[in-house]
């Protein structure tokens, strides 16, 4: 037969594909590289007490997932060897447990490798011992044992069991069918997030351990809840006027509540800001709390002296000790002699700028509580009269050491300015007057008269006419 040039063609590009179709089929299905060679595979050695039906060509799976094959199963002295072709690329850890199981009720066995541990992974050559496999039971003898345990049970008792569980059961048949499903989704959803599972169970020791450790406070607290529960029980009839009388009760709060909930924000608002304060300066308030029933106590001791007695008055029993300009009065800081207020004036200017408080060394032996020495709250140990110098690095510089000005009267010298009046220095309250007449021009610029001061006036004064306005 004569063969075109078209034929031939034809039956050339047929032989690749068949070629191709050949080793694709010898390379990937019949995987003969592999098989032939070991290229891309290495050999695990796995004792086995029996083989358990597991035969050559069956599955090993890790974690769910088919590795690699059964190579071979033989005998030994002591069990069965079997010889397992994994995959390489797949890390699987040396410390595992390697378990026969059965895929269907028919058989088809498969060896399942379970990691127990972080280790290196399995090489070629390695053994899995004895300890670390396990087979299935074998079929034949748990039917047996079955059937001999169905024997055991008297047949009057069993109908009497099977009648009973249809009873109990009876007409449930959606309702175990939901709970057949839902299983089976657990079982399914257990099984996708098995590595996560494996955690869980490896870390729950710790958590298990934790609750041996605090039996003890686990059943005081048992004990407190029954004490707690005995109460309850006890007192029945005051909770359950508590919980009739409870919903009116709240419904008087709600209607509070909204009465106030256009102020209370602010009201909440504010009340943050004093808490911030109250935190800030809780040592304080907890040593006046302390102090203040002392104070009151030293207070009502006053009235000890006077009771129970014949005396007409019957109050408080003070005794004046008066230590005047002991210690004399602190100046310096404060505005200077030329720049104060006649106390003839009846305005209301405002304050000047800065701050108006002693400023003499802070171990100075007079005004020792003054404003220099009050305690910084945020900063222990420190003290200052402003929060400012408190919270920066500033730290307080006296204007002189004694109890007059020095140098500078506006103390600009000392790096921390003091209060001053923009306006020019206000007129001293003195005025010279005409002792003839009595009269004089007071700070106002009005002229005033005052007879008591003239010539000729009466000379029997005494301290108190001169305290009494003019004419009195």
């Amino acid at each position: 037969m004569r063969l075109d040039r078209r034929m031939k063609i034809q039956l050339a590009v047929f032989t690749v594909i068949a070629l191709v179709a050949m080793g694709l089929m010898g390379l990937h299905f019949m995987k003969l590289p592999a098989k032939l060679f070991g290229i891309g595979r290495y050999t695990v050695t796995v004792e086995l007490p029996q083989t358990g039906g597991l035969y050559g060509g069956g599955n090993v799976t890790y974690r769910g997932t088919e590795v690699g094959r059964v190579q071979d199963v033989r005998l030994t002295q002591t069990g069965v060897v079997a010889e397992l072709s994994l995959k390489s690329g797949i890390d699987i850890p040396s410390d595992l447990v390697a378990e026969v199981h059965s895929q269907s009720a028919i058989g088809e066995q498969y060896v399942a490798l379970l990691p127990r541990g972080n280790a290196p992974p399995l090489r070629n050559g390695d053994v899995i011992a004895l300890a670390d496999t396990s087979v299935p039971p074998d079929v034949n003898t748990l039917l047996a044992d079955a059937n001999t345990g169905l024997r055991a049970i008297p047949g009057d008792n069993l109908k009497t069991v099977i009648d009973e569980s249809y009873t109990a059961v009876g007409g449930l048949g959606p309702e175990l069918s939901r709970i057949v499903r839902g299983s089976t989704d657990l079982a399914i959803e257990a099984r996708e997030h098995l590595d996560p599972l494996i955690t869980l169970i490896d870390d729950a020791q710790p958590v298990l351990d934790s609750q041996t450790n605090t039996s003890d406070a686990i059943r005081a607290w048992a004990a407190q809840v029954a004490t707690v529960s005995t109460q309850l029980k006890t007192q029945d009839d005051s909770v359950t006027r508590l919980i009739d009388e409870g919903g009116p009760a709240a419904d008087s709060v709600r209607q509070l509540v909204d009465r106030v909930s256009p102020t209370l924000p602010v009201v909440l608002a504010n009340l943050l800001s004093v808490a911030q304060v109250a935190v800030t300066y809780q040592d304080n308030i907890e040593q006046l709390l302390v102090l203040f029933p002392q104070v009151v106590s030293a207070g009502q001791a006053g009235l000890v002296a006077n009771l129970n007695t014949k005396q007409d008055y019957k109050g408080q029993y003070l005794s004046f000790n008066l230590n005047i300009n002991l210690p004399p009065v602190c100046s310096t800081g404060f505005l200077p002699a030329q720049q104060l207020r006649s106390a003839v004036f009846e305005d209301a200017p405002n304050r000047p700028e800065g701050d108006l408080y002693c400023r003499v060394p802070q171990e100075s032996a007079f005004n020792v509580r003054g404003a220099r020495n009050i305690p910084c709250e945020t900063v222990p140990g420190k003290r200052a009269p402003t929060v400012e110098m408190c919270e920066s690095d500033e730290v307080y510089v006296p204007l002189n050491d004694g109890f007059n000005w020095k140098g500078d009267p506006n103390a600009t010298l000392s790096g921390q300015p003091i209060p001053q009046v923009p306006a020019a220095p206000a007129p001293i309250a003195a005025a010279e007057y005409d002792p003839a007449t009595g009269s004089y021009v007071g700070p106002d610029g009005r002229r005033y008269t005052q007879s008591d001061l003239a010539t000729g006036a009466p000379d029997n004064k005494t301290w108190q006419t001169m305290l009494l306005p003019p004419g009195s």
